[in-house]
Protein backbone atom coordinates (compact mmCIF):
# COMPACT_ATOMS: atom_id res chain seq x y z
CA UNK A 1 0.00 0.00 0.00
CA UNK A 2 2.97 2.79 0.69
CA UNK A 3 4.68 1.73 -2.27
CA UNK A 4 1.36 3.21 -4.02
CA UNK A 5 2.14 6.41 -2.39
CA UNK A 6 5.62 6.43 -3.71
CA UNK A 7 7.71 5.59 -0.01
CA UNK A 8 9.15 3.29 1.16
CA UNK A 9 10.26 2.41 5.23
CA UNK A 10 9.24 1.50 8.70
CA UNK A 11 5.84 2.45 9.61
CA UNK A 12 5.62 4.34 12.60
CA UNK A 13 2.13 4.39 14.46
CA UNK A 14 1.19 8.01 15.49
CA UNK A 15 -1.99 7.18 16.87
CA UNK A 16 -4.61 7.35 14.48
CA UNK A 17 -2.61 7.06 11.64
CA UNK A 18 0.94 6.05 10.41
CA UNK A 19 4.22 8.13 9.38
CA UNK A 20 5.80 6.26 6.66
CA UNK A 21 9.31 8.55 5.82
CA UNK A 22 7.64 11.92 4.97
CA UNK A 23 3.87 10.98 4.69
CA UNK A 24 1.18 10.64 7.18
CA UNK A 25 -1.33 7.62 5.66
CA UNK A 26 -4.82 7.19 7.18
CA UNK A 27 -7.91 5.10 6.69
CA UNK A 28 -10.35 6.61 4.82
CA UNK A 29 -13.44 7.63 6.31
CA UNK A 30 -16.67 8.44 4.11
CA UNK A 31 -14.89 8.37 0.42
CA UNK A 32 -16.76 11.38 -0.86
CA UNK A 33 -15.65 13.81 2.05
CA UNK A 34 -11.50 12.30 1.71
CA UNK A 35 -12.13 13.25 -2.25
CA UNK A 36 -13.61 16.79 -1.59
CA UNK A 37 -11.36 17.93 0.80
CA UNK A 38 -8.23 16.10 -0.77
CA UNK A 39 -8.92 18.55 -3.92
CA UNK A 40 -9.78 21.83 -2.01
CA UNK A 41 -6.46 21.55 0.52
CA UNK A 42 -4.25 20.86 -2.67
CA UNK A 43 -5.47 23.63 -4.18
CA UNK A 44 -5.87 25.92 -1.31
CA UNK A 45 -3.07 28.96 -1.70
CA UNK A 46 -0.18 29.12 1.05
CA UNK A 47 -0.99 31.55 3.80
CA UNK A 48 1.39 33.64 5.85
CA UNK A 49 -1.04 32.58 8.92
CA UNK A 50 -1.05 29.20 8.79
CA UNK A 51 0.28 25.76 7.39
CA UNK A 52 -1.58 22.64 5.48
CA UNK A 53 -0.78 18.92 5.45
CA UNK A 54 -1.01 18.78 2.14
CA UNK A 55 -2.76 15.75 0.85
CA UNK A 56 -0.42 13.25 -1.56
CA UNK A 57 -1.76 11.45 -4.87
CA UNK A 58 -0.61 8.12 -5.38
CA UNK A 59 1.54 7.46 -8.03
CA UNK A 60 -1.49 6.69 -10.60
CA UNK A 61 -2.65 9.85 -9.46
CA UNK A 62 -5.38 9.36 -7.32
CA UNK A 63 -6.19 10.25 -3.96
CA UNK A 64 -6.79 6.76 -2.15
CA UNK A 65 -5.49 3.13 -2.64
CA UNK A 66 -7.23 0.32 -1.68
CA UNK A 67 -8.88 2.68 1.45
CA UNK A 68 -5.87 4.79 2.05
CA UNK A 69 -5.39 8.56 1.48
CA UNK A 70 -1.98 10.04 2.20
CA UNK A 71 -0.75 13.47 3.34
CA UNK A 72 2.44 15.40 3.82
CA UNK A 73 3.84 15.27 6.96
CA UNK A 74 4.21 18.61 8.59
CA UNK A 75 6.61 19.35 11.83
CA UNK A 76 4.70 20.50 15.07
CA UNK A 77 2.83 19.40 17.98
CA UNK A 78 -0.45 19.86 19.63
CA UNK A 79 0.13 22.13 22.72
CA UNK A 80 -3.41 22.34 25.08
CA UNK A 81 -1.62 25.94 26.44
CA UNK A 82 -2.03 27.44 23.63
CA UNK A 83 -5.72 27.66 22.82
CA UNK A 84 -6.38 31.42 21.50
CA UNK A 85 -3.25 30.63 19.37
CA UNK A 86 -5.85 27.34 18.00
CA UNK A 87 -8.92 29.92 17.66
CA UNK A 88 -6.49 32.57 15.75
CA UNK A 89 -5.45 29.79 13.22
CA UNK A 90 -8.84 28.44 13.11
CA UNK A 91 -9.97 32.04 12.25
CA UNK A 92 -7.37 31.94 9.31
CA UNK A 93 -8.41 28.84 7.89
CA UNK A 94 -11.95 29.45 7.84
CA UNK A 95 -11.47 33.15 6.10
CA UNK A 96 -9.38 31.04 3.76
CA UNK A 97 -12.09 28.82 2.81
CA UNK A 98 -15.10 30.97 3.50
CA UNK A 99 -15.82 30.63 -0.87
CA UNK A 100 -16.24 26.62 -0.73
CA UNK A 101 -19.50 26.05 -1.78
CA UNK A 102 -21.46 23.15 0.65
CA UNK A 103 -20.55 20.07 -0.22
CA UNK A 104 -23.38 17.40 -0.97
CA UNK A 105 -21.71 14.76 1.18
CA UNK A 106 -22.45 16.55 4.12
CA UNK A 107 -26.22 14.94 3.12
CA UNK A 108 -24.98 11.55 3.57
CA UNK A 109 -22.70 11.57 6.36
CA UNK A 110 -23.68 9.29 9.06
CA UNK A 111 -21.68 8.82 12.46
CA UNK A 112 -21.67 10.11 16.23
CA UNK A 113 -20.26 13.43 15.31
CA UNK A 114 -23.32 14.04 12.45
CA UNK A 115 -25.69 12.79 15.07
CA UNK A 116 -24.66 14.89 17.70
CA UNK A 117 -24.19 18.14 14.90
CA UNK A 118 -27.29 17.81 13.93
CA UNK A 119 -28.98 17.29 17.12
CA UNK A 120 -27.31 20.99 18.15
CA UNK A 121 -29.32 22.42 15.60
CA UNK A 122 -32.34 20.94 15.86
CA UNK A 123 -32.03 19.17 12.75
CA UNK A 124 -32.67 16.47 14.46
CA UNK A 125 -34.30 15.82 18.37
CA UNK A 126 -32.56 15.16 21.39
CA UNK A 127 -33.09 11.29 21.97
CA UNK A 128 -35.15 10.07 24.55
CA UNK A 129 -33.88 9.24 27.53
CA UNK A 130 -30.47 11.25 26.79
CA UNK A 131 -28.19 12.17 29.51
CA UNK A 132 -29.40 15.16 32.14
CA UNK A 133 -26.21 17.38 30.83
CA UNK A 134 -28.62 18.25 27.85
CA UNK A 135 -31.34 19.90 29.87
CA UNK A 136 -29.79 23.42 30.61
CA UNK A 137 -28.62 23.56 27.47
CA UNK A 138 -31.90 22.62 25.29
CA UNK A 139 -34.01 25.36 27.98
CA UNK A 140 -31.30 28.16 26.77
CA UNK A 141 -31.36 27.33 22.97
CA UNK A 142 -32.48 29.98 20.95
CA UNK A 143 -32.70 30.70 17.25
CA UNK A 144 -29.91 32.06 15.24
CA UNK A 145 -29.41 33.59 12.33
CA UNK A 146 -25.85 33.46 10.78
CA UNK A 147 -24.54 32.16 7.54
CA UNK A 148 -22.47 28.77 7.46
CA UNK A 149 -19.42 28.03 5.29
CA UNK A 150 -17.27 24.87 5.38
CA UNK A 151 -15.74 24.90 8.85
CA UNK A 152 -12.94 22.80 10.90
CA UNK A 153 -15.02 21.02 13.14
CA UNK A 154 -12.31 19.77 15.69
CA UNK A 155 -9.34 22.61 16.60
CA UNK A 156 -7.84 20.83 19.57
CA UNK A 157 -5.17 18.85 19.28
CA UNK A 158 -5.37 19.13 15.14
CA UNK A 159 -3.55 22.41 15.18
CA UNK A 160 0.42 21.66 15.46
CA UNK A 161 3.22 24.66 16.98
CA UNK A 162 6.40 24.12 16.05
CA UNK A 163 9.35 27.03 16.80
CA UNK A 164 9.50 29.17 14.09
CA UNK A 165 6.69 28.53 11.89
CA UNK A 166 3.01 28.99 11.50
CA UNK A 167 0.28 26.65 13.33
CA UNK A 168 -0.42 23.65 11.13
CA UNK A 169 -3.96 22.51 10.60
CA UNK A 170 -4.40 18.59 10.17
CA UNK A 171 -7.16 15.95 10.23
CA UNK A 172 -10.00 18.10 8.80
CA UNK A 173 -13.89 16.75 9.86
CA UNK A 174 -15.95 19.30 7.80
CA UNK A 175 -18.65 20.81 8.46
CA UNK A 176 -21.30 23.60 7.27
CA UNK A 177 -21.87 25.99 10.12
CA UNK A 178 -20.76 29.51 11.52
CA UNK A 179 -17.13 30.01 11.94
CA UNK A 180 -18.38 31.39 15.56
CA UNK A 181 -19.37 27.59 16.34
CA UNK A 182 -16.15 25.74 15.31
CA UNK A 183 -14.41 28.47 17.50
CA UNK A 184 -17.02 27.48 20.45
CA UNK A 185 -16.23 24.02 19.94
CA UNK A 186 -12.59 24.45 20.64
CA UNK A 187 -13.41 26.48 23.42
CA UNK A 188 -15.72 24.09 24.89
CA UNK A 189 -13.30 21.02 24.24
CA UNK A 190 -10.77 23.28 26.49
CA UNK A 191 -12.97 24.07 29.31
CA UNK A 192 -14.09 20.51 29.38
CA UNK A 193 -10.40 18.70 28.58
CA UNK A 194 -7.42 20.89 28.48
CA UNK A 195 -7.97 23.08 32.13
CA UNK A 196 -9.03 26.23 30.34
CA UNK A 197 -11.18 28.63 32.59
CA UNK A 198 -13.88 30.77 31.94
CA UNK A 199 -11.85 34.03 30.63
CA UNK A 200 -11.11 31.80 27.66
CA UNK A 201 -14.50 31.69 26.60
CA UNK A 202 -14.92 36.19 27.61
CA UNK A 203 -11.65 36.59 25.59
CA UNK A 204 -13.81 35.37 22.58
CA UNK A 205 -17.60 37.00 22.71
CA UNK A 206 -17.05 39.26 20.13
CA UNK A 207 -17.53 36.56 18.06
CA UNK A 208 -21.19 36.14 16.60
CA UNK A 209 -24.11 34.49 18.90
CA UNK A 210 -20.97 33.61 21.00
CA UNK A 211 -23.22 32.10 24.06
CA UNK A 212 -25.70 30.49 21.40
CA UNK A 213 -22.51 28.83 20.00
CA UNK A 214 -21.43 27.79 23.14
CA UNK A 215 -25.13 26.32 23.74
CA UNK A 216 -24.51 24.41 20.70
CA UNK A 217 -21.12 22.96 20.76
CA UNK A 218 -21.45 21.66 24.42
CA UNK A 219 -24.99 19.53 22.55
CA UNK A 220 -22.55 18.96 20.10
CA UNK A 221 -20.25 17.00 22.12
CA UNK A 222 -22.54 15.54 24.75
CA UNK A 223 -24.96 13.96 21.94
CA UNK A 224 -21.73 12.58 19.90
CA UNK A 225 -20.90 11.02 23.23
CA UNK A 226 -23.94 9.50 23.99
CA UNK A 227 -24.52 8.46 20.62
CA UNK A 228 -20.91 6.61 20.04
CA UNK A 229 -20.91 4.99 24.05
CA UNK A 230 -24.80 5.14 25.41
CA UNK A 231 -25.52 6.12 28.55
CA UNK A 232 -23.82 3.88 29.99
CA UNK A 233 -20.50 5.12 28.44
CA UNK A 234 -20.68 8.12 30.91
CA UNK A 235 -17.85 7.90 33.85
CA UNK A 236 -18.38 10.07 36.87
CA UNK A 237 -15.43 12.01 35.67
CA UNK A 238 -16.95 12.79 32.23
CA UNK A 239 -20.21 13.99 33.97
CA UNK A 240 -17.99 16.17 36.14
CA UNK A 241 -16.28 18.06 33.43
CA UNK A 242 -18.85 19.34 31.72
CA UNK A 243 -20.76 20.80 34.53
CA UNK A 244 -18.44 23.71 34.56
CA UNK A 245 -18.61 24.64 31.28
CA UNK A 246 -22.81 24.01 30.99
CA UNK A 247 -22.22 27.10 33.09
CA UNK A 248 -20.06 29.19 30.98
CA UNK A 249 -22.35 28.84 27.95
CA UNK A 250 -25.23 29.45 29.61
CA UNK A 251 -23.85 32.21 31.45
CA UNK A 252 -22.67 33.59 28.00
CA UNK A 253 -26.62 32.94 26.48
CA UNK A 254 -28.04 34.99 29.14
CA UNK A 255 -25.94 37.65 28.52
CA UNK A 256 -23.36 37.88 31.42
CA UNK A 257 -20.07 36.16 31.67
CA UNK A 258 -20.09 32.78 33.81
Amino acid sequence: MVVAFGVAGEPVWLGGAWRVGALVLKRVGLLSETLWRAEVLAELPDSPHFRLARPVRTLDGTWVRRGWEACRLVAGEPDVRRQDDVLRAGAAFHSAIAHLPRPAFLDVRDDPWSCGDRVAWEELPVPAGATDLLEPLVAARRPVDLPSQAVHGDLPGNVLFAEGLTPAIIDWPVYWRPPSWAAAVAVADALCWYGATPALAARWVHLPEWGQMLVRALIYRIITHETAHGPAGWTPDQLAAYHPAIEVAIGHAEGGHA
